[in-house]
């Protein structure tokens, strides 16, 4: 999820110096075009100043007009090769809306039904559930997330099998939680998707994404990754090795992201994606709608993830994004309907969160957000209700959650780590840096408490 905090992070980066005094200049009111591009591409030369980005390629296009488009820092640190414009990068988990167009395309053709109980298109044991197809397009399904089985993915990983190898091992793990009770992000879903587009198109997902996508909306760049396979502007991926350090990306066999995150792409074709997908060249309204609006979970708790697309504001204006990342690649898209804006970065390394920088180049086009107004109220009851201890589902291990009285307020610890303080937002609601909690009541007992951030989390009180 994409957010202003990305910002703060790239503010704290070796290139804050630099960024510090080019962002307020456009955000005060100019508005040529000419300063406009100069500091989008200021922005992002000063980004490539990290030590830990090797290159970086950058899109912005504003109502129709491409504002910026093109490569810094190096494609290839050993040779020091300039990164083109049109070097295609692994673009990760951005993988995940072509997939749900991809699951669109099916549904307008009757050969998919949200509705409908995966197993209906590929064998999967669900231990006895009933998980509908779009439980598996939000990250609601329950279904162990395989990123998150370290020892068992990590020896499929460097390994071409069949990819039934991993379903059989997913269906021998316990569920994570009831489908449609949590929101906690999942790849496994995904990988499923894949095989479920291939179950009912009689295609490859590989052919399925060219031909149906690729192919028609001329995204000539665009293509199934390989860990082998020779292609003209490759970016080499980097991973972090520690601070100021960067190594080889580490090897993955593409059998396994598939679906969930094996699509290669350049920012071009990226702006190229947005233009179609958000301007009706590809989808029905109807489908489109669909996509774009999240689901709310089955006791109708709101949710943000729609179809592979993150759902928010910034500030008063809607955002649609995603972000992405593998082995030795980072990505970042986002469009802004009412702005007409597209903003689209990748990265060949881990080191560096890309989503900074997208961030700092909408706030180059767009302006800062006005912080919300602070709550001046506080909480009128008893702190000490609050106290205890909260676990449950999270992503990878069950997180456990401990809520303490400090200085007059709560204060939270997060997997027995140092307690800080929570900031009352009004009613059973407190924020912790980005996350929110929202605890409930019962019979006049604090039972729970949902944590919402990267994902939707119910923790149930146990102390």
């Amino acid at each position: 999820m994409i957010d202003e905090t990305r910002l703060t992070v790239l503010l704290r980066s070796l290139t804050a110096a630099c960024l510090l005094w080019i962002i307020p200049a456009v955000a005060a009111g100019q508005s040529d075009r000419g300063t406009l591009v100069s500091t989008l591409d200021s922005v992002a030369r000063a980004w490539v100043q990290n030590e830990m980005v090797p290159g970086v390629a950058v899109a912005v296009v504003k109502d129709g007009v491409t504002l910026l488009e093109r490569g810094y820092g190096y494609v290839d640190l050993e040779w020091m090769i300039p990164t083109p414009a049109n070097a295609s990068f692994e673009i990760g988990s951005v993988t995940k809306q072509f997939t749900s167009a991809s699951v669109m395309l099916l549904v307008e053709e009757d050969k998919l039904d949200l509705d409908a109980d995966f197993t209906q298109y590929i064998d999967f044991d669900t231990q006895g559930r009933t998980i509908p197809l779009r439980r598996l397009l939000d990250h609601t399904s329950g279904i162990k997330g395989y990123t998150e089985m370290p020892q068992a993915f990590g020896e499929l990983t460097p390994r071409k099998l069949p990819r039934d190898t991993l379903v059989r091992l997913l269906e021998n793990e316990p569920v994570h939680f009831e489908p449609g009770t949590a929101h906690i992000y999942n790849n496994s879903g995904y990988f499923l998707l894949g095989l479920i587009i291939e179950a009912v198109s009689e295609m490859s997902y590989e052919e399925f994404v060219a031909q149906r996508i690729f192919e028609p909306l001329g995204m000539n760049d665009s293509y199934y990754c390989s860990e082998s396979a020779v292609r003209a502007n490759r970016a080499h991926g980097y991973d972090a090795a520690g601070p100021g350090q960067l190594i080889r990306a580490a090897y993955l066999d593409h059998t396994w992201p598939y679906a969930a995150g094996s699509l290669c792409s350049t920012v071009g074709d990226l702006v190229r994606w947005n233009q179609a997908l958000h301007g009706g060249e590809l989808l029905s309204a109807e489908s489109y709608e669909k996509m774009i609006t999240p689901m709310p979970l089955e006791d109708g708790w709101p949710m943000t993830y729609a179809m592979g697309l993150v759902i928010s504001m910034r500030g008063d204006t809607r955002q649609i994004a995603h972000n992405g990342g593998i082995n030795g690649f980072v990505s970042s898209g986002m469009y802004f309907p009412e702005e007409r804006l597209i903003v689209v970065g990748v990265q060949n390394s881990t080191g560096a969160n890309v989503g900074a920088l997208t961030s700092a180049l909408v706030q180059a086009v767009l302006g800062p957000v006005e912080p919300p107004e602070p709550v001046s109220e506080t909480y009128s009851g008893s702190l000490d209700d609050f106290v205890g201890e909260y676990t449950g589902a999270a992503r990878g291990p069950d997180i456990t959650v401990s809520i303490s009285v400090e200085d007059g307020g709560l204060a939270v610890s997060v997997r027995g780590g140092t307690a800080a303080k929570a900031d009352y937002q009004g009613g059973l609601t407190w924020k912790r840096g980005t996350s929110e909690m929202t605890f409930t009541r019962e019979g006049g007992r604090i039972v729970g408490v949902t944590f919402l951030g990267g994902g939707i989390l119910r923790l149930k009180k146990v102390s």
